[in-house]
């Protein structure tokens, strides 16, 4: 507050599913409740394996570029074979 006084104002919960693979997909990475998934377990973060939520932070993507790279160099190559072997087959 603006005279240094310090509140708590409210809590951010998460949940933990039984069974999180049988959550349904509604779509734009939001996921529902389903009999598969069982009803969620809502609880503090890092109370009951649920994780931990780390404030003011970045995410690091967990891609290697150097291999995505590589990947899309090979595709790329075999897409150009494929279509030399068309033009080939055609002109024969």
């Amino acid at each position: 507050f603006s005279n240094g006084q310090v509140r708590l104002l409210g809590q951010i919960a998460l949940a933990s599913f039984n069974n999180p693979e049988g959550l349904s997909k509604s779509g734009s990475n939001l996921y529902q409740v389903s009999n598969n998934s069982g009803m969620p377990q809502v609880g503090l973060p890092g109370d009951g394996g649920r994780g931990s939520l780390t404030g003011a932070a970045l995410g690091m993507s967990n891609v290697d570029l150097s291999e995505e790279f590589t990947e899309m160099i090979v595709a790329q190559r075999g897409f150009q074979a494929n279509t030399r072997i068309i033009t080939t087959s055609d002109e024969i």
